[in-house]
C-alpha cells in the first residue's frame, strides 16, 4: 500500500514537473508574440525583416542586418567548432589514454562553467589584438573574432554530448569491424562514428543554439554596427546584441521593436531545430 502511494506520489510530481515546464515555455511565447506580432505590423513586415536601417529615432527599423549578422557568426563558429569538436570526441572515446583523459574530461567540464564575460574579457584581450595585428586593421572588433571566440565557446556543449554517444555504441559495433579485419581507426571512423550520428546531431543542434543566443561575449568583441557587413573583417551586431544594447533605454515602439526581433530570434531557432530533426530522420 505504501509503495503504491509513493509510485503515484512520483507520478504526479512528474507530471506537474512537466506541466509546469510546458507552461512556462507557452507564457513566454504568449509573451513575445502578443507584444512582438503587433510591432511588426505597425513598422510593416518586409520593412521589418527586410529593411537595412536602424535608427529609432527616426522609427526606421529595419534588422536585416541583424539577422546576416546572426547567420554569419553562427556559420563560422560551427565552422570552428563543430569539426574540432567532433574530433575530440573521437579521441576522448576512442584514442585517449586513461591518464590523460583525468585530465582532459575535468578540462572540457571546466570550460563548460566558465562564464560568457569571461570568454568575451579572453576574445577581447587575445583574439581582438591577434586579428588585428594579423591583418592590419584599426579594430579587431569584427565578425572573424566573433566567429573564433563563439567556436570556442560551443566546444564543450558538442564534446561532452558527442562524446557521451559514441561512448554509448555497443562494443559488438567495434569489435565486429575488427573481426572483419579493418583496423583501429576504421573501425571506429566507419562503423562507431556513423552508429552515433543521432547523439552527434544532437550535439551540433546543442552548440547552434548556444551560438545563435550567445550575447555577452558577442557584445565585447563583434564591433556591435547595425550595418550589412561586406567581409568577415566587418564589424556586425546580431539579433541578441541588439535586443540587450538598447532595451534598458527602449520606449513605445522602439520597445516593441525589440521585442519583435525576440520573435524573430525565436523563430529563427525553432527553424533550425525543425531543419536538424530532418536531417536526423533521413539520417536514420
Amino acid at each position: 500500500m505504501k509503495n503504491n502511494i509513493k509510485e503515484v506520489s512520483v507520478k504526479i510530481l512528474f507530471l506537474i514537473a512537466a506541466c509546469t515546464s510546458i507552461a512556462a515555455v507557452a507564457l513566454i511565447c504568449l509573451f513575445l508574440f502578443a507584444n512582438g506580432i503587433p510591432a511588426i505590423g505597425k513598422i510593416g513586415v518586409f520593412d521589418f525583416l527586410l529593411g537595412t536601417t536602424w535608427k529609432p529615432l527616426n522609427n526606421e527599423f529595419g534588422i536585416f542586418p541583424m539577422i546576416l549578422g546572426s547567420i554569419y557568426v553562427t556559420a563560422g563558429a560551427i565552422v570552428i567548432g563543430v569539426p574540432i569538436g567532433i574530433l575530440c570526441a573521437i579521441y576522448m572515446a576512442r584514442f585517449c589514454p586513461k591518464k590523460l583523459y583525468k585530465i582532459l574530461h575535468p578540462a572540457v567540464e571546466l570550460l563548460a562553467g566558465i562564464p560568457s564575460i569571461v570568454y568575451g574579457f579572453f576574445g577581447l584581450v587575445v583574439i581582438v589584438p591577434i586579428v588585428q595585428d594579423l591583418f592590419n586593421l584599426s579594430s579587431g572588433k569584427n565578425m572573424l573574432t566573433a566567429s573564433i571566440l563563439l567556436g570556442i565557446m560551443i566546444l564543450p556543449t558538442i564534446i561532452s554530448v558527442c562524446e557521451s554517444s559514441i561512448r554509448a555504441v555497443p562494443d559488438s559495433y567495434y569489435e565486429g569491424s575488427l573481426a572483419l579485419g579493418a583496423t583501429h581507426e576504421r573501425s571506429v571512423f566507419f562503423t562507431v562514428v556513423p552508429a552515433a550520428k543521432s547523439g552527434i546531431l544532437a550535439g551540433i543542434i546543442l552548440g547552434v543554439g548556444r551560438a545563435i543566443g550567445e550575447t555577452m561575449a558577442v557584445i565585447m568583441i563583434a564591433g556591435n554596427q547595425p550595418i550589412i557587413p561586406k567581409s568577415l573583417l566587418s564589424g556586425v551586431r546580431t539579433l541578441t546584441a541588439n535586443i540587450v544594447l538598447e532595451m534598458g533605454y527602449a520606449a513605445d515602439l522602439h520597445r516593441e521593436a525589440l521585442i519583435a526581433t525576440g520573435v524573430v530570434l525565436f523563430v529563427f531557432i525553432l527553424l533550425i531545430n525543425l531543419l536538424f530533426s530532418v536531417l536526423k530522420r533521413r539520417a536514420k
